[in-house]
């Protein structure tokens, strides 16, 4: 009776030790941030050329190596210094190639299925793993859990391809500086999106129109492609900051004109962040217009547009810090507008909403 019991508690510690080690392997271990060296101070760094089309504005160094060819700067601006085919660009490539290397070696704690979508998905820290294609459509949320040094690497076998308007949002003390892609081919990010973090292709990278980074594109072995894209350089802080407040005040004025009306609402600005409802009147021109916080709200950074809804024209006035929609003839709904705070990637939501009634022509 003793043996056949002692047996028994032999047989459960035993269990008891291998459920433990299942557990601990499976538990998500933090990664490690790969080591970009010189790499870290460019916004863009191509192996083979640089092409750039309209004004767009990289707020870091701009490279390239082996090759030689940069094009389109000007209109485009470089706010760091230009390397082509010197020793810093060099240096730079082979930096890249470390990290590159760091960041494909890393240990997968999540898989994703391949031409996995990563919209609609709220992820935390880790190695996200797909074996082929990455996407994202709408928008892809990166929580911190209050950990400022939360490291986030997504690792595609060929290619990470985003759709226009999409976005990679960061909340909870996540950080671009923290956030990593390795590519395994070829990258492209869709028209007017917002993308974060480090993205490094092995071959290549097209930049469409109107996209905004905060961080960096950087080519191994083929050409970077640009089109009036903004690069916001990036950099780690040790401890949470508290973030801009949006609070709205709203004023209406009303005025007739051959049969129109137009209704303007005035938002402004103090110190945090948080969403923005504005409800527009079930009445007056369809190109009624709102003015909100841009450039000048807050300190310690400027608000950048990363993505606007269909049938909305949203324009931002770096000068007087207004933010401007102009809802379209004849559209009814909800319209909406992200920006982001400068460094912290802060990201504010905007809504407009219009009811539809009996409208009159639009003269505005």
């Amino acid at each position: 009776m003793f043996s056949k019991t002692r047996g028994l508690q032999v047989m459960i510690v035993a269990l008891a030790a291998a459920a433990l080690a299942v557990s601990s392997a499976s538990a998500v271990s933090p990664a490690t941030a790969p080591a970009l060296g010189s790499a870290a101070g460019y916004s863009v760094l191509a192996g083979s050329t640089v092409t750039n089309t309209g004004p767009s504005v990289l707020g870091g160094e701009l490279g390239v190596s082996p090759g030689s060819a940069i094009t389109g700067f000007p209109p485009g601006l470089a706010k760091g210094a230009t390397h082509a085919a010197d020793a810093p660009a060099a240096q730079a490539q082979n930096d890249l190639t470390i990290a590159y290397n760091d960041a494909a070696s890393a240990k997968t704690t999540t898989t994703i299925p391949n031409v996995g979508n990563l919209g609609g998905r709220t992820l935390v820290a880790g190695v996200y793993t797909s074996a082929s294609s990455m996407m994202l459509t709408g928008t892809v949320t990166l929580n911190g859990a209050g950990n400022p040094n939360a490291i986030f690497i997504f690792q595609a076998g060929s290619t990470v391809v985003t759709a226009s308007s999409s976005r990679v949002i960061l909340e909870n003390g996540a950080q671009a500086c923290n956030v990593y892609w390795q590519v395994g081919s070829s990258a492209t990010l869709g028209t007017g999106s917002g993308f974060v973090g480090t993205l490094m292709a092995l071959t290549s990278a097209t930049v469409t129109t109107g996209v905004t980074v905060d961080g960096r594109v950087l080519a191994r072995n083929g050409a970077v492609t640009l089109d009036s894209d903004t690069f916001v350089p990036t950099s780690c802080t040790t401890t949470l900051t508290p973030k801009p407040v949006i609070t709205p005040t709203t004023t209406s004025t009303s005025t007739t004109t051959t049969g129109s009306s137009t209704s303007t609402t005035t938002v402004t600005t103090t110190k945090q962040a948080k969403p923005t409802t504005i409800s527009l009147p079930t009445s007056g021109c369809g190109c009624t217009k709102v003015t909100g916080p841009g450039a000048t709200a807050g300190t310690g950074g400027k608000y950048s547009i990363i993505a606007v809804s269909k049938h909305v024209k949203v324009a931002l006035d770096q000068a007087t810090g207004k933010l401007t929609f102009d809802v379209a003839k004849g559209h009814y709904g909800v319209f909406t507008c992200d920006l982001q705070y400068g460094n912290e990637v802060v990201v504010v939501h905007y809504t407009v909403k219009r009811s539809k009634s009996s409208q009159p022509a639009c003269v505005a």
